[in-house]
């Protein structure tokens, strides 16, 4: 039997699983990250954290399998998109890596957009310039921090990095560079009119490749210390996004996936390249070949699970919190949350806005909280959903994979606000088996992801809307979305206090 490994470069944790030819999960690490927040909206990471610990975590999976290492053929990435590490010419790192969550570069947007003119970067790009993006990232360091741009040789994106510090070669690929702003996405190059404009040397981006593309083997060091053989294939891999699509099997399409990791995503294939939602909905390139998605992103999803629990409900559990969700009503009581702890993505592309919590009175339980904060998540995503909706796609049928996929009445409250059926999948691993079923389909154990992904990816069970509570929940998210309108002016006029 031989196995693959796929690497997840999240933002919280790098996972790394070993997947059998029958697709089969035969084990799994995980390494925790820290996150450097040195100014409100500022978030950085250490990229050299990065690579130890997906080194760690390589070495611990390898000798949980005594004698088996020669029978692992390879290895795969998926990784955290938008951030940005700088190189210099002897490949060192410059300075911490500026995450995808951070929201400092507003002013950059506006410099792209004054450069570059909206309609032409949506043009080229196929996405409006956000602050979460690479390339303002990259115009901040140019304003802010000009010596330290001087001396940058290429800017990697953080699996990149990662593949990096394993092989010894530099690389981009496709569907993560599409997240950069840098990328024509029609024509897959680099876009010499954008750096031109903007001044940014077209040397600083590195060459690009398909995600299934082999870039060689391991270096002889970094297999001596983890155990593997330096005869490991290492495949490119694609952006989180793009591997959860493969994971779960979006490679055709007539069905939507939904994530819930740190942040939230729903996205759906798309094999048209002239497709075009405006900049309200992103498109980018998959990480299946000549194939794109589109996608509507959550910024704080299972990120605001995880600050409540945190700061709120102390050493509970995660599923001792959902349990409470059965001693609360749809609607919490009259409670609603909106998941703007970091600003928001879709439908409103606002680094300011901030969450809320609306109708709070001294009758609400933890319960209520609890639930609250689950369907602000949910109802943040279902936003994305009715901006597929509007451009005329079915959204009848959505797998959901990541945090909301492991509690029942989670699924269930997905596929009521939704009001869509609701698949879980027999393994789901997220964005790490799609990276694994790159590398099986490289290793030459299929002919395509589609093949791979016939044997790989198995329904477990549906969770079919209610119409009663779909009704409930429709109203809610009418009150919902005015939040937004009714908090706007208020967090600008905050926006001065979090320092």
């Amino acid at each position: 039997m031989e196995y693959v490994i796929g690497v997840d470069l999240g933002t919280s944790t790098v996972k790394i699983i070993l997947v059998n030819q029958r697709g089969e999960l035969c084990g799994e690490v995980s390494k925790p990250f820290s996150i450097i927040e040195p100014h409100s909206g500022y978030s950085e990471q250490d990229p050299a954290e990065w690579a130890d610990k997906t080194k760690e975590a390589i070495k611990e999976l390898v000798g949980h399998f005594p004698g088996k290492a020669s029978q692992i053929k390879g290895v795969s990435f998926s990784g955290q998109m938008h951030g940005l590490v700088l190189l210099n010419g002897k490949g060192e790192v410059l300075r911490n890596a500026i995450l995808w969550n951070d929201t400092r570069t507003t002013e950059q947007c506006r410099l792209i957009n004054d450069k570059i003119g909206k309609e032409r970067l949506l043009e080229i790009a196929k996405n409006p310039a956000l602050e979460g993006f690479t390339l303002p990232k990259l115009l901040w360091v140019k304003e802010y921090e000009k010596e330290l741009f001087e001396k940058a040789a290429v800017f990697l994106l953080p699996k990149d990095y990662v593949r990096y510090t394993m092989t010894g070669r530099l690389h981009s690929e496709y569907s993560d560079a599409a997240g950069t702003l840098l990328l024509d996405v029609r024509h897959q190059t680099w876009s010499g009119e954008i750096c031109r404009k903007l001044g940014i040397p077209e040397s600083l981006c590195p060459d690009l490749i398909e995600p299934g593309a082999c870039v060689g083997g391991l270096r002889p060091e970094f297999a001596a210390e983890t155990g593997l053989s330096p005869e490991v294939k290492v495949f490119a891999g694609g952006a989180d996004n793009a591997c959860g699509a493969v994971g779960a099997g979006i490679l055709k399409e007539g069905t939507a996936l939904c994530s819930i990791g740190t942040s939230g995503v729903v996205l759906t294939y798309e094999s048209n390249r002239d497709q075009e939602f405006n900049g309200n909905i992103h498109f980018l390139n998959h990480a299946a070949p000549d194939a794109f998605y589109s996608m509507g992103v959550t910024l704080s999803a299972g990120r605001s699970f995880s600050w409540f629990k945190d700061v709120f409900a102390g050493q509970a559990s995660f599923d001792e919190l959902i349990s409470d969700i059965g001693h609360s009503r749809p609607g919490a009581g009259g409670l609603l949350f909106t998941p703007y702890l970091s600003g928001e993505r879709t439908p409103h592309a606002d680094a300011d806005i901030r969450a809320s919590f609306i109708g709070m009175d001294s009758a609400h339980t933890r319960a209520d909280f609890v639930r609250a904060v689950i369907e602000g998540i949910t109802f943040s995503l279902h936003e994305s959903i009715e901006q597929f909706r509007a451009g005329g796609k079915d959204i009848s049928r959505v797998i959901s994979i990541g945090g909301g996929a492991k509690s029942n009445q989670w699924l269930q409250i997905q596929a009521d606000i939704f009001n869509a059926d609701i698949i879980r999948l027999t393994s789901e691993q997220g964005p790490a088996y799609g990276a694994a079923m790159i590398a099986a389909v490289g290793c030459g154990w299929f002919p395509s992801l589609e093949a791979c992904a016939d044997r790989f990816v198995l329904i477990k069970e549906t969770f079919s809307p209610r119409r009663e509570y779909s009704r409930q929940y429709e109203a809610l998210f009418q009150i919902y979305r005015d939040v937004y309108r009714h908090t706007k002016t208020l967090n600008e006029r905050l926006a001065s206090f979090r320092e």
